[in-house]
């Protein structure tokens, strides 16, 4: 901070001295004045004294204001200037006229002064390049690594208790912890410790936290770094980086290279079109030598961080480099529960609030989903001017993470209204009658986000794997609002654009990617998952047409089944499609029990259900106004007393002080 100071000083002061010197050289402030002007006053007899020099630069004094005056006069007309000057001469006494020849001296110092001013920007310029890079020796320090240097005594404690979940994962990384703390003991035996870690897995699971907490353990110092860091438009600059870094952390060691995103950087060479010339590939192969190359790295841990191991190259995951790979994955019921336990701990939950109900309807939410939710909770319970978070503000939060935010003042017609509700009524009854299907959350024709309206299926387990029957189910409930649709208004809309392109990415990774067809050989068709241009561009398909036109007949198939089954389904329980339509366009949302309830016992059970449900609302609203109003009796009776109190008491001192 005082070096950033003491710069700006001489930033600021350099300036002033460019300044003044150039307005040194830009002369004085006389007024200047036109060759017309010249000898208008020269006829007026108004110059009293005047100097010309042999290039025409001419400055005097005026009688009438005594103020001083530069001109130019040109070459052309000095003789006839000289002239006139002579008889004003003779007319007027007062008059005196010098010539002073041009000094040869003059003009250098004035190319000296200017190029004074100028080397003063350069230093000014290069002063400021000089902090924008960092500082240092050197004005152009692009070869310098970004990455960032914690200190242990400068490091926010994070260790492994304030990691929910992840048991196994942290049993992996207290390996690196001991060898940090006591790399003796391993070398003692013979045990190599990995010299680099992969945790892979997807956004917002927590690799770079679990890291952090592997710095925090061991309290070694921690590099942070982006794989785009390392990458720079100039050629060879990635590379020095690269050195610039592990020749920090070796004086540093031991200590933990972090680089998240590692993908940007590590990606499989050959893949684009620069060829091995590739800055990036340079960058990679810098990498690759500084991992395992001549030199050893004793005590420099380098834990990478990426979603798209598929991508990266094989030399890179080679044992010697990153010899260990940590798959971090979406947590399950009990992590999800430790984790809503972490984020909840400084919030006020209400007396409702389950947390283990709450994990149960979070399937599939990484830690930075869960951390989001229980945020979104408490932003929603502020706005609604209440003091804990309810179970029921926290559903809310839930939907307004997965779909988007309500929008309830978006005017919709009668009519759309009732294509929505046919449509949503598709999927949602389709989702009841088909077996091994996740359970309706929510169906609601009210707008969020980019859809008109949703059904909301919410999985009770954490299943890992998909059958051939749940994916064509989730066919066929896709298929729902299309086919409702049709069925009732006799007529479809570009409502199911979204649907259409989910039937066809599930046909399409059944019939390709599982082998799901009786009639095709159990063989994967779709095994590039991603294209590289330098490798992929002229390669052929690896199947021919007939094969390929055979996929397209099974895709065809497989939808045209789904579709009639749907159709086949709607038909024949027509009447509780027209029960929920019904029931969405006179409540526009129900939640999962009102649409058990209204497929089991009936519409009238329903608008009992919604009833009573509406009573019991008003009586606990009705409640929590009494008990605020108690509370706020409640504190002004406690702040009467304490002031009578506390008037006895002046009362007293006032009384013994007259004694």
């Amino acid at each position: 901070m005082k070096n950033k100071v003491k710069n700006i000083v001489i930033v600021v002061a350099i300036t002033i001295f460019a300044l003044v010197a150039f307005r040194n050289i830009s002369g004085t402030t006389s007024q200047e004045l036109s060759y017309d002007q010249l000898v208008r006053a020269l006829n007026n007899q108004d110059v009293a004294e005047m100097t010309i020099n042999d290039e025409g630069y001419a400055n005097g004094k005026l009688k009438s204001t005594g103020e001083s005056f530069e001109v130019y006069i040109p070459l052309q007309h000095l003789d006839q200037l000289a002239i006139e000057t002579h008889k004003l001469i003779e007319e007027d006494g007062s008059f005196r006229l010098e010539g002073i020849p041009m000094s040869p001296l003059s003009g250098f110092i004035n190319i000296f002064l200017y190029l004074i001013v100028f080397a003063v920007i350069i230093i000014v310029w290069m002063l400021f390049m000089q902090n924008s890079q960092g500082g240092g020796n050197r004005v152009m320090n692009f070869g310098k690594s970004k990455a960032k240097l914690v200190k242990p005594e400068e490091m926010k404690k994070i260790m492994f208790a304030d990691v929910a979940g992840l048991t196994e994962e942290k049993e992996e990384m207290q390996e690196v912890v001991e060898f940090l703390k006591n790399p003796r003991k391993f070398v003692e035996i013979g045990a190599r410790i990995p010299t680099g870690i992969l945790m892979v897995g997807p956004p917002g699971t927590g690799k770079t936290y679990l890291s952090r907490a592997v710095a925090g353990e061991a309290g070694v110092p921690f590099y942070n770094m982006s794989g785009s860091d390392f990458v720079e438009m100039f050629v060879g600059v990635g590379a020095s980086r690269v050195r610039d870094l592990f020749e920090t952390a070796k004086k540093n060691a031991p200590c933990i290279i972090f680089v998240d995103e590692i993908d940007a950087v590590g990606r499989r060479r050959g893949a684009g079109l620069g060829g091995g010339h590739d800055e990036r590939e340079q960058t990679l192969n810098q990498l690759l030598i500084e991992m395992d190359g001549f030199s050893e790295n004793e005590g420099v841990i380098v834990i990478a961080a990426t979603n798209r191991p598929d991508i990266l190259d094989p030399a890179l995951l080679r044992a010697g480099r990153f010899d260990r790979e940590i798959t971090i994955g979406r947590p399950d019921v009990n992590e999800r529960h430790d984790i809503l336990q972490v984020h909840t701990k400084n919030k006020p939950l209400s007396d409702d609030v389950d947390l283990r109900v709450i994990a149960k309807g979070t399937t599939g939410f990484t830690p930075a989903d869960l951390e989001n939710l229980m945020n979104e909770a408490a932003l929603l319970t502020g706005r609604k001017k209440e003091r804990t978070i309810r179970m029921e503000t926290i559903e809310e939060a839930k939907i307004k993470v997965l779909i988007g935010v309500e929008k309830k003042s978006r005017v919709v017609s009668e009519k759309e209204k009732k294509l929505t509700a046919y449509h949503e009524g598709g999927h949602a009854l389709l989702a009841y009658l088909l077996p091994n299907t996740d359970p309706v959350h929510q169906v609601t024709i009210i707008p969020r986000g980019r859809a008109g309206g949703f059904t909301l299926q919410l999985p009770e387990d954490d299943g890992q794997f998909q059958t051939k029957n749940t994916m064509f189910n989730d066919i066929i409930i896709s298929l729902g609002g299309r086919v409702a649709e049709k069925l009732v208004l006799d007529d479809v809309s570009t409502g199911a654009s979204g649907d259409l392109k989910r039937v066809t990415s599930i046909a399409r990774a059944m019939i390709e990617k599982f082998a799901f067809s009786d009639n095709l050989a159990s063989m994967a068709f779709d095994t590039n998952d991603e294209v590289f241009l330098g490798r992929d561009m002229t390669s052929k398909q690896h199947y021919s047409e007939h094969v390929a036109s055979e996929i397209d007949r099974e895709i065809r198939r497989l939808v045209d089944d789904a579709y009639n089954e749907a159709e086949q389904l709607l038909k024949d329980n027509i009447e509780k499609l027209h029960d929920i339509a019904k029931a969405l366009l006179e409540y526009e949302t129900i939640d999962g029990t009102d649409f058990i309830t209204l497929l089991e016992e009936g519409y009238d059970a329903l608008v009992e259900r919604r009833a009573m449900l509406v009573e019991k609302l008003e009586k606990d609203k009705e409640a929590q106004e009494i008990r605020a109003k108690e509370e706020q009796a409640a504190v002004e009776k406690m702040l009467k007393e304490k002031n009578k109190l506390a008037e006895k008491e002046f009362e007293a001192i006032l009384g013994d002080h007259k004694e």
